[in-house]
């Protein structure tokens, strides 16, 4: 069956990214539904990602646009095509490459959505509660939780952290007589990131006098745990921002923080190799988006202080 022809083709595929290509879990989930996508499109067709043609691959794109997938993520899953049949060809189970010669679409640089400073202030005082907690209010766990979030959301802001990777630090990765913490993004690659004082003492603050309850005794390698010391959740993390954001009158995600640390940063006049360091973008082209935020303020300072930018 054309089905299980396709799991097994994107099932090796799978295996060859995590052991011979070492991509981090996010990149190969990602890769998992774009191809598992097109390959459900092939059957429709009666057709197996081995026999795909490129007209196919065009038909696919093109169906995707009729449903408005956006530019973005019709490369994105362009790219996942390439790849897989890039490996196809050296493994010599395909003897010609369908997406060879498609262009990607268009793409548009688009500043990615932030926070702006009071409403980032606003979302980590202290009175803005445990960001959703679901324990009883001003019990001991509750206050457990408060600070467990409000370190969590420093941290996220400080280092500009990807969901991933902040419920992935591990206690032997904080180096808090040290300022920084050891953060390993996409594709295992370790980077070092400063944390501020603010962040300092929030992480503090929850080790010592939060992580002890919400542990209740058990062991965890990781730094920031939910109760009994198990490991928090991508979706629990989505859920304290967008409550805690919700409280101080913004709806947010864990993306945005990291995007208004790297806005505000570039506001602040840092420079792009710093934020691209920070950010553990491979390619500064991918941090160069934030150039828009300096241009803008640039227009903004320019509009309000030259003698005759309002003169006509």
């Amino acid at each position: 069956m054309a089905s299980d022809a396709n799991a097994r083709v994107v099932s090796s595929f799978i295996d060859y990214l995590k052991i011979e290509k070492g991509l981090a879990l996010l990149t190969v989930s990602a890769y998992t539904r774009d191809i598992s996508q097109f390959a459900d499109f092939l059957e429709k067709q009666k057709r197996t990602l081995l026999n795909a043609r490129r007209d196919d691959v065009r038909a696919f794109i093109q169906q995707l646009f009729s449903n408005s997938v956006d530019g973005r993520s019709v490369a994105r899953k362009l790219s996942a095509l390439r790849h897989l049949y890039r490996y196809l060809l050296l493994d010599k189970r395909v003897d010609r490459d369908p997406t060879l010669n498609i262009p990607l679409p268009k793409q548009w640089k688009v500043l990615p959505k932030s926070l702006g400073r009071e409403e980032v202030e606003q979302m980590l005082e202290p009175s803005n509660g445990a960001a959703g907690s679901l324990a009883r209010p001003n019990s001991k766990h509750a206050d457990a939780l408060a600070l467990r979030n409000r370190a969590m959301f420093e941290v996220f802001y400080a280092g500009a952290l990807r969901v991933s990777e902040v419920i992935s630090l591990r206690m032997e990765d904080v180096k808090l007589e040290m300022g920084y913490v050891l953060v390993r993004g996409k594709g295992d690659k370790e980077r070092i990131v400063p944390l501020g004082r603010s962040a300092q003492d929030s992480l503090t603050a929850y080790l010592r006098d939060s992580r002890p309850i919400l542990a209740a005794g058990k062991t965890s390698p990781y730094l920031f745990i939910a109760q009994a010391a198990k490991k928090i959740t991508r979706q629990r993390v989505w859920q304290m921002v967008n409550a805690a954001s919700t409280q101080a009158g913004r709806h947010a995600s864990p993306h945005m923080l990291r995007h208004s640390c790297a806005t505000h940063m570039v506001e602040n006049g840092a420079d792009l190799r710093t934020v691209q360091t920070l950010l553990g973008h491979a390619d500064i082209s991918t941090t160069q988006v934030y150039t828009h935020v300096a241009l803008d303020r640039l227009k903004s300072v320019y509009q309000k202080h030259h003698p005759r930018a309002k003169a006509r």
